[in-house]
């Protein structure tokens, strides 16, 4: 069997740095060495309020981050996941296969729903069902996560040899977690201890793909940062979350690994790093950010992309959902 990648990103709009650097470069870097799936996954994005007014429009936008960052949508498939109905079918059986149990064990529901537990959406605690429905339904051997992610593949895998023992049919692949690189995390600008996100309390501590260069540079040279120079050596790094969280995007903007660019820090000074950081980042989000706003000018261009990466996926997912329904004795 083929190597095949699934991997999914929730279309929640304003796609920032750490969007980049942790998930669509990874994911477009694989496309040599695996056949590849990528889902904008509009489902898990609802079990949250969005605005219909702008899910569309955000679904488009992330479409147009991944081709504008490099993604062949003529060799691999780029949809959105509510225009193939079979996720929805496969999570429902899924559903009852999963346990309660293995369900309060994930850490990112409790970390979501916090104190308000009783109050969020039943989508919420269940959407890693419906995770493990997605890289099921196109039986992927692999996924990329991060660490953060591992556990949901951990369930996956459960799931899928549950499935397969209580109706002994090998039907579903039991896929391999990638778990990504050094550096995956991007961190605030303005906080190194917390992940760079576009809610964070400021939007200095995030660089948004749409950011012209005067706000790139801007951001970068407001950065926190602490008083000592920069370290000639990996461990220099401990306990200076903001110092290393710089340095890693640097290595990152360069698909370098942070210690192929420690010669060129060295005992540099915070303004040197920021104006080196400032020209690689200028260099590589600059074109990114062009090419999606022309793809973002042909909205239709856009949507006939992802209708017709559904149409390929929905002919993988057709397959396997009729293979679940036989094991499971529905009538068809």
């Amino acid at each position: 069997m083929n190597k095949r990648i699934f991997t999914a990103i929730k279309p929640t709009g304003d796609l920032h740095l750490g969007n980049y650097l942790g998930a669509l470069n990874n994911w477009v870097k694989m496309q040599d060495e695996y056949e590849c799936i990528f889902n904008l996954a509009d489902l898990h994005a609802i079990t949250v309020w969005q605005d219909p007014k702008t899910l569309a429009d955000n679904t488009r936008e992330l479409a147009a981050g991944l081709i504008a960052s490099g993604l062949d949508v003529d060799k691999h498939i780029l949809y959105n996941q509510s225009q193939v109905k079979e996720h929805a079918e496969l999570a429902w059986v899924l559903n009852c296969v999963a346990r309660v149990g293995w369900m309060n064990r994930m850490t990112q529901f409790k970390d979501k729903a916090g104190k308000n537990r009783e109050k969020v959406s039943l989508g919420l605690y269940a959407y890693p069902s419906l995770m493990a429905a997605d890289i099921l339904l196109y039986k992927a051997t692999h996924v990329p996560v991060g660490e953060d992610q591992k556990q949901h593949v951990e369930l996956t895998r459960d799931i899928a040899i549950k499935f397969n023992n209580d109706f002994e049919k090998d039907v579903l692949v039991v896929p391999e977690p990638v778990v990504q690189a050094e550096g995956a995390r991007i961190m605030s600008l303005k906080d190194g201890t917390k992940k760079m996100s576009k809610s964070d309390g400021s939007s200095m501590g995030c660089i948004f793909l749409s950011d012209d260069d005067d706000m790139i540079a801007k951001k970068i040279r407001k950065a926190k940062t602490d008083p000592d120079g920069l370290p000639s050596e990996l461990s220099g790094f401990n306990g200076r979350a903001e110092a290393y969280n710089l340095v890693t995007i640097y290595a990152k903007l360069q698909d370098k690994n942070l210690v192929d660019i420690m010669p060129d820090i060295a005992g540099k000074q915070f303004s040197d790093l920021k104006k080196m950081l400032t020209d690689v980042a200028v260099a590589r989000i600059s074109p990114i950010r062009e090419d999606m706003k022309k793809l973002m000018s042909d909205k239709s261009g856009i949507d006939r992309i992802l209708k017709n990466g559904a149409d390929k996926g929905r002919v993988i997912a057709s397959k396997v959902l009729s293979e679940v329904y036989d094991a499971v004795g529905f009538l068809k």
